[in-house]
C-alpha cells in the first residue's frame, strides 16, 4: 500500500508516546479534561480500543467537575458523599486500583509495540487485521442502500486517518490554527482553509434540467462574467505559459478550469501540496454552486458529461481521488470513486469501473466489491473486464467461507485471460516453473495473440494492482489453480475454445471513455498501449479527449484573422506557400473548446517541408552527371 503523504512512522511513535494517556505524576494529581470527540475516534493500537476505560474516565471526570467548583484530589477508593446510592455500590477502591494497573499495563504494551514497527504499511495492516478474521454478515436486502450510495463521513479523509492514528494525532496540530474567517457554506467535499482568498461568487451556478423515473438531471451554468473568464483562460492555455493562468487567478481566484490546469502544472513540478490545495479550492467553488436539490449521497443525481460545464466537476473529483489514494486513504478514495460513478453510471465517462475494484481491495471492503459484482454482472458483464475477473476472486479468497467460490472464479479468469498470468508473475518477481512457462496456453503466444484493446486493459490492471498478489498465501493459492487450469486445457475442455472466440469478438477496439481513463491514470504501461489516433491528439488537462457529441451552451467568439490585419510574417508565408492558412482563418465548428492548438504549427511545418523538397541547388564545381545508359531511369 502506498503511504506517501501519511505521518512518518518516527513522528507517529513520538505522538503516541507523548499521548496524555501515558501516566505521569500530573495525571495522578488531577484528572485530565478529555474531549469526547477525541474519544469517539480515539487511537487504535494492536486492534484494541480501550472503550471501557475511556468511557469510565469521561464519567468520572464529569462527576468530579460537576460535584464542586474545585477539583480536589482524592485517594484511591475514596467515595464522594454526594454520589447516589447506586454509584456508591458500584465503585470500590479495589476496582479502581485494578483498572489503574490495567491502564498502566496497556500503555506500556502500546509503547513497546509501536517502537517495534518499522513501516506504516505494517501499522495499517495490524489495525485492519486486529478486528479478527470474522467479517460482519451483510444486512438483509430490504435494509440495503443503493450500491452507489455515498456516506458523507467517508468523504472526509480525516475520518479514515483518525481510525488509523487517533484524533489527537490527526487534529492535534490543526486546532490552534483555526481562524475566525467566515465562509458562506458548510461543505462536504473539502474544508475551506484560511490561506485561501476570500470567497466571492465567481458566476458559477447549477440548475435542474428534468426529473424522470426517480432520477434528477442537473447541469452547471456559467454567467456572462464567468464566460468572459473562460475565454481568457482558453487564451492563456493557447499561450502555453502557466504564468498567464496565475495572473488570471489573481483576478478570478475561484475559476475552476484555471485551478485544475495550474494544479497539473504544480504536480509536474513535484509541488504536490500546492497541486492538492488547488484541486480542493476548485471543489469548494463548485460545491458552493450546488442546486438545493442536488445530493452527493443519494446516487440518483445525474450530470451529463457531454456538457463542458459539467466536466470540470468530474475531473476535480478524479484528481482529488488520486491525491487521496496516494496519501494512503483508500477508503475515502473509494467513496469518491462511487460518487463519480453515480453521476452517470450508464455511460461512465471516466470509466471508473476500471478502478473501483482496486480501491475496494485496498480499503479491504471485500463485501462491497462482491455486492457490486453480483448486482451489475447481469447487465454490465463485469466479468469481461480483466480487472473484475481477477479482483473478485481475490476478494472472495479473503473471506474464509468462500474459498471454493474464489478458486472457481480465478480459474475462469485464467481461461478467459491467459495473457495476464506471465506478466503478473513478472511484476511480482516470481519465476514460474518450467511446466507453466513452456506451456503454449500461458506462453509468450498468449500475450502476442491478444487484441490491442485487451492488451491495454491488461496493462492498466497490472500496472495498478499487481502488488495485491504478492502475499505468499495468495501466490500459493494462485499456483494451485494454474495447475488445475493446465489440466483442463490438456484434457480438451471446450471452454478453452469458447473463451478464445469471445476474446476475438469482444476486444476489437476500446471505446473513448477507456482511452480517457488511461490518459488520466498516467500508468506508463497503459499509456504506451494507446492507439496512434489517440496519441497524436493534443490532450488538455482541463478537458482530456472531449466527447464527439459535445453539447455546447455557448461558443467562444470567433477571433479575427491575423492575415486580414496585415500580419507581416503571415503575409510572407502566404506569398511563399499558397497552401498555408493561419489558425484563425479556418472554420470553427461548435466553438473553440474542441480546437487542436497544434494544427497551425503542424501545417506550417508540413508546408515548409513541401517547399524545401521542391528546391534544387546547383553546384557549379560538381562534375557533370554521366548517364551512360541514357534511358532516364532513377535508381
Amino acid at each position: 500500500m502506498s503511504t506517501r503523504g501519511l505521518i512518518p512512522a518516527s513522528s507517529l511513535c513520538c505522538k503516541i508516546l507523548a499521548s496524555p494517556w501515558h501516566p505521569s505524576a500530573a495525571a495522578q494529581k488531577k484528572a485530565p479534561e478529555i474531549n469526547i470527540e477525541d474519544l469517539e475516534e480515539g487511537p487504535v493500537v494492536n486492534g484494541e480500543r480501550p472503550d471501557g476505560l475511556r468511557t469510565e474516565a469521561v464519567m468520572s471526570g464529569s462527576k468530579r467537575k460537576s460535584q464542586s467548583g474545585s477539583a480536589e484530589p482524592r485517594k484511591d477508593g475514596e467515595v464522594d458523599d454526594r454520589t447516589g446510592p447506586l454509584e456508591q455500590s458500584n465503585v470500590s477502591g479495589k476496582l479502581r486500583k485494578k483498572k489503574k494497573k490495567q491502564k498502566n499495563k496497556k500503555s506500556s504494551t502500546e509503547e513497546t509495540s509501536e517502537n517495534g514497527l518499522e513501516d506504516i504499511d505494517r501499522i495499517l495492516e495490524r489495525i485492519e487485521d486486529s478486528s479478527g478474521p470474522h467479517h460482519p454478515s451483510p444486512p438483509p436486502l430490504s435494509s440495503r442502500k443503493h450500491v452507489l450510495y455515498v456516506e458523507h463521513r467517508h468523504l472526509n479523509p480525516d475520518t479514515e486517518l483518525k481510525r488509523y492514528f487517533g484524533a489527537r494525532a490527526v487534529l492535534g496540530e490543526q486546532r490552534p490554527r483555526q481562524r475566525q474567517r467566515v465562509y458562506p457554506k458548510c461543505t462536504w467535499l473539502t474544508t475551506p482553509k484560511s490561506t485561501w482568498p476570500r470567497y466571492a461568487k465567481p458566476g458559477l451556478s447549477m440548475r435542474l434540467l428534468e426529473s424522470r423515473k426517480g432520477l434528477s438531471c442537473f447541469a452547471f451554468e456559467h454567467s456572462e462574467e464567468y464566460q468572459q473568464t473562460q475565454h481568457k483562460f482558453l487564451a492563456a492555455v493557447e499561450s502555453m505559459e502557466p504564468n498567464n493562468i496565475v495572473v488570471l487567478l489573481q483576478t478570478s481566484p475561484y475559476h475552476v478550469d484555471s485551478l485544475l490546469q495550474l494544479s497539473d502544472a504544480c504536480r509536474f513540478q513535484d509541488d504536490q501540496e500546492m497541486a492538492r490545495d488547488l484541486v480542493e479550492r476548485a471543489l469548494y467553488s463548485m460545491e458552493c454552486a450546488f442546486h438545493p436539490l442536488f445530493s452527493l449521497t443519494s446516487g440518483t443525481c445525474r450530470l451529463d458529461y457531454r456538457r463542458p460545464e459539467n466536466r470540470s466537476f468530474y475531473l476535480a473529483l478524479y484528481k482529488q481521488m488520486s491525491f487521496l489514494e496516494k496519501r494512503g486513504c483508500p477508503r475515502t478514495a473509494l467513496e469518491y470513486c462511487k460518487l463519480i460513478l453515480s453521476l452517470e453510471p450508464d455511460e461512465d465517462p471516466l470509466c471508473m469501473l476500471l478502478l473501483v475494484d482496486h480501491l475496494a481491495l485496498r480499503a479491504r471492503d471485500y463485501e462491497y466489491l462482491i455486492r457490486l459484482f453480483q448486482e451489475w454482472e447481469a447487465h454490465r458483464n463485469l466479468s469481461q473486464l480483466p480487472n473484475f475477473a481477477f479482483s473478485v476472486p481475490l476478494a472472495y479468497s479473503k473471506l474464509s467461507s468462500a474459498r471454493e467460490k474464489a478458486s472457481l472464479l480465478v480459474r475462469q479468469a485464467l481461461l478467459m485471460f491467459p495473457g495476464v498470468l506471465m506478466p503478473l508473475l513478472e511484476c511480482c518477481s516470481v519465476r514460474p516453473d518450467a511446466a507453466v512457462a513452456c506451456h503454449p496456453f500461458f506462453g509468450p503466444n498468449s500475450e502476442i495473440s491478444q487484441p490491442p484493446a485487451l492488451s491495454q486493459l491488461v496493462s492498466l490492471y497490472l500496472g495498478r494492482s499487481h502488488f495485491l498478489w504478492k502475499e505468499p498465501a495468495i501466490m500459493s493459492w494462485l499456483e494451485e489453480n494454474v495447475r488445475e487450469v493446465l489440466q483442463a486445457v490438456d484434457a480438451g475442455d471446450p471452454a478453452v475454445e469458447e473463451c478464445e472466440n469471445r476474446r476475438k469478438v469482444l476486444y476489437q477496439r476500446a471505446p473513448r471513455n477507456i482511452h480517457r481513463h488511461v490518459v488520466l491514470s498516467e500508468i506508463k504501461e497503459a499509456v504506451a498501449a494507446l492507439p496512434p489516433d489517440v496519441t497524436t491528439q493534443s490532450v488538455m488537462g482541463f478537458d482530456p479527449l472531449p466527447p464527439s457529441d459535445t453539447i455546447y451552451s455557448y461558443t467562444r467568439p470567433e477571433r479575427l484573422s491575423p492575415v486580414s490585419h496585415g500580419n507581416t510574417i503571415a503575409l510572407f508565408f502566404r506569398s511563399l506557400l499558397p497552401s498555408y492558412t493561419m489558425e484563425g482563418e479556418r472554420q470553427e465548428d461548435g466553438g473553440a473548446e474542441g480546437l487542436d492548438h497544434n494544427q497551425g504549427l503542424n501545417r506550417l511545418m508540413l508546408a515548409v517541408r513541401d517547399m524545401m523538397a521542391t528546391f534544387h541547388f546547383h553546384d557549379p564545381e560538381a562534375p557533370p552527371e554521366d548517364h551512360a545508359e541514357g534511358d532516364g531511369e532513377w535508381d
